[in-house]
């Protein structure tokens, strides 16, 4: 299949283009938000190829991946065809609802009849109401990480995209508390700052901004353990991709993450004061930190393997394909 898709999220895009397909990625000269090409931090394949606005004109595509609303109107005047009629689409929702009263949330693609939601997680499918709109679920998958865990540093490593704009979404608020547990890593987009921003010295937090995501995976694998503290997200890849490399996780039972990270496989609980004594626990003991991370590991690469995740969205692919022959 020719598919056409922009790049949006660079892990989620990373696993999808590793299918079987050729896939199409819009490119515009100042490589902005609807044309940014190719990614530069992660490995994508030689099937993924960069094509301008003027080229899809002509392209041959079978089948549109729309992940933002806007992108529906803009894939009709970018191909000069009517998406869901003359190219079949499926929307991928990655977000959990951020406007209006959750769980109320209307979906901006709610009681559409030309095209396919394709959540990312099953938490999604349920906040979201999108009406008459048909819906479907594939849950993510991940490439697996070359990184192996080592936890020789006695430090705790988080990801995290922007971190000070979003706040007590991303449980930026939290960090302070287990910087005192151990010193922090933050690895992301937009962390530059962070310290400052929470009055952390370079000697409790320190930032790593946007490296490539092999260097990145190599670089948590050396830390004791891994943090996620999001309050309100749909499932952060990052944490998937901690557990595939062997890290103990701990994890604020929220959103997917409840179903994603079992007793096993990491540290959940609402409470804090769990989380820091978990934290302190996995920092002292580095033996019962490699055996939690161990079971984390395979936990991930059973359920968010890339072949299961691939041979999911093919079955999807193709039956839309059919559907709208």
């Amino acid at each position: 299949m020719n598919i056409l898709l922009w790049h949006v999220h660079g892990s989620w895009t990373t696993s999808f283009v590793h299918g079987k397909h050729r896939y199409l990625v819009p490119v515009t000269p100042d490589r902005g938000p609807y044309g940014l090409g190719r990614a530069r931090t992660y490995p994508w394949p030689d099937t993924v190829e960069e094509v301008t606005p003027q080229e899809l004109a002509d392209a041959d595509v079978d089948l549109v991946i729309l992940q933002r609303p806007e992108e529906f109107e803009l894939a009709g005047t970018w191909l000069r065809r009517r998406i869901g009629s003359d190219v079949p689409a499926i929307f991928v929702e990655h977000n959990t609802p951020k406007e209006g009263a959750v769980p109320n949330s209307r979906h901006p693609m709610a009681d559409r009849d030309d095209l396919l939601i394709a959540h990312v997680t099953h938490f999604n499918s349920l906040f979201w109401d999108t009406g008459g709109t048909r819906t479907t679920v594939v849950e993510h998958g991940i490439v697996d990480p070359v990184a192996s865990y080592t936890g020789e540093l006695d430090r705790l490593a988080v990801v995290i995209n922007e971190p000070v704009r979003r706040g007590r979404v991303t449980g930026t608020d939290l960090l302070p508390l287990f910087a005192e547990v151990a010193p922090l890593d933050v690895f992301g987009l937009g962390v530059s700052g962070l310290g400052d921003h929470l009055g952390l010295p370079a000697d409790r937090l320190t930032t790593h901004d946007d490296l490539p995501q092999s260097r990145m995976q190599a670089e948590l694998g050396r830390r004791r353990a891994y943090l996620h503290l999001c309050r309100w997200t749909s499932l952060g890849l990052s944490l998937i991709e901690a557990m595939a490399i062997g890290m103990p996780v701990v994890v604020l039972a929220t959103t997917e993450a409840v179903a994603a990270v079992p007793p096993e496989a990491g540290v959940l609980s609402t409470r804090v004061d769990t989380l820091l004594a978990a934290a302190t626990r996995l920092i002292d003991e580095p033996v019962a930190a490699r055996q939690l991370g161990a079971r984390a590991r395979e936990t991930a690469r059973t359920r968010y393997g890339l072949d299961r995740f691939l041979t999911d969205w093919d079955r999807l692919l193709e039956e839309e394909l059919c559907g709208s022959r």
